[in-house]
């Protein structure tokens, strides 16, 4: 018999907004380890707010959240960066430093992030970097790189220091449709290992193609739907 899953996330009763706006009401949801989500909705429905909250960037208005073994209600500030080490994230815009290699990007996170050695750094560059097919691009710039080979980089850079979760937002935004689609299935690889994932997307296509879970944001609610829905 399988192990149940941990549940990573979980949100009972949440209002989220900003400038105290409220963008999203009553948000009821439970994400697993190794699920597969896709945030679907309109531009400025409230899905990069949702992301946001996971990672506390956004506070709650009301209710219960746990990420992790974090009450996000009550997260002492010296906690969030904490919470975040557990969170990988990864965006349309890439955000790679554009005056160092991939390998020096890679690298100026992990010892952000506290790690010193330099033998376990690039023992863990190379690790990441060929779980997303780019071990032999360590040494490029990233204007040298493919959008579709930046987008890999990003999600390695995610992936460094072993994320519990995922959230990308957008991650195929800026690639034409086969790059996309690798990279969907890259994601769903990661989601296989065990690594949750979350991604905003508004391309139905590969929702089709690579199914999950759906959640849509609409009208200030946060719901799960069928793909016909």
């Amino acid at each position: 018999m399988d192990k149940e899953k941990e549940v990573i996330v979980e949100y009972e009763g949440v209002d989220l907004g900003r400038d105290g706006n409220t963008i999203l009401s009553d948000v009821n949801i439970s994400i697993s380890e190794g699920d597969f989500v896709y945030l679907i909705g309109k531009v400025g429905s409230g899905k990069s707010t949702f992301l946001k909250s996971i990672y506390r960037e956004i506070p709650f208005e009301k209710g219960h959240g746990r990420v992790f073994d974090y009450e996000l209600e009550n997260i002492k500030k010296k906690q969030i960066p904490y919470l975040r080490r557990k969170v990988g994230i990864v965006f349309q815009d890439f955000q790679l430093l554009t005056d160092r290699s991939v390998e020096k990007n890679l690298e100026f996170v992990l010892r952000a992030t506290g790690w010193k050695n330099k033998g376990l750094i690039d023992i863990r560059i190379n690790e990441v970097l060929t779980q997303v097919g780019m071990q032999n691009k360590g040494y490029k710039m990233p204007h040298e790189l493919s959008g579709g080979e930046q987008q890999r980089i990003v999600i390695a850079r995610a992936l460094l220091n072993s994320p519990e979760i995922i959230l990308a937002d957008e991650p195929t935004g800026n690639l034409d449709p086969e790059m996309g689609r690798q990279i969907v299935q890259l994601l769903h690889d990661i989601a296989g290992e065990g690594t949750a994932v979350v991604m905003s997307t508004h391309n139905y296509a590969i929702v089709q193609k690579y199914p999950g879970r759906i959640v849509k944001c609409e009208d200030g609610y946060l719901k799960e739907v069928k793909l016909n829905s």
